[in-house]
């Protein structure tokens, strides 16, 4: 069993200012932890879904960082729509996730994490994870890379650069 206790100092959690400061900070979430941080990796890949489902965990403790967010979920689909925005039905990225689509991007890695981190963090996160994962068996010499990382801010999907 997990459990897991969100800390908020308990004379600042009625304090405007505080909720203010979260979420001018980009962090995402209330008090309850009920939203997630979360962002997506559209790539292109000649590796199978069981091939790179077997290999990103490797990748992912090859990555991981002081900064990494000790409870990042990754989730993979070859379906390249995303799997894990559970907060609401996103028709921005549903368009994203088309045009990935259409631009032939087979495999969509969505990250989350609890809110105690920016949908920016997990995005940077992301791109560690796919610049180790060019580096691994996964992409043949002389393979080219093909992918984007999107995640939102301020109320819109941003490439990550």
């Amino acid at each position: 069993m997990i459990l897991v206790y969100n800390m908020v100092n308990q004379s600042k959690k009625d304090d405007p200012r505080f909720w203010k400061k979260w979420k001018e900070s980009g962090a995402t979430g209330d008090i309850n932890g009920k939203t997630t941080s979360e962002a997506y990796a559209f790539f292109d890949c000649n590796a199978s879904p069981i091939q790179i489902a077997q290999e990103i965990p490797a990748i992912k403790e090859l990555v991981r960082t002081a900064k990494t967010p000790k409870r990042l979920e990754l989730y993979l689909t070859d379906e390249a729509l995303p799997i894990i925005s559970h907060n609401s039905f996103d028709y921005e990225l549903l368009h994203i996730a088309l045009d990935a689509k259409n631009a032939g991007i087979r495999y969509v890695l969505g990250a989350r994490s609890r809110p105690n981190v920016t949908n920016r963090q997990i995005a940077d996160e992301l791109a560690s994870i796919l610049n180790q994962a060019y580096q691994s068996p996964l992409y043949k010499e002389e393979e080219q890379f093909r992918g984007e990382v999107v995640y939102k801010e301020k109320g819109r999907y941003l490439f990550r650069e």
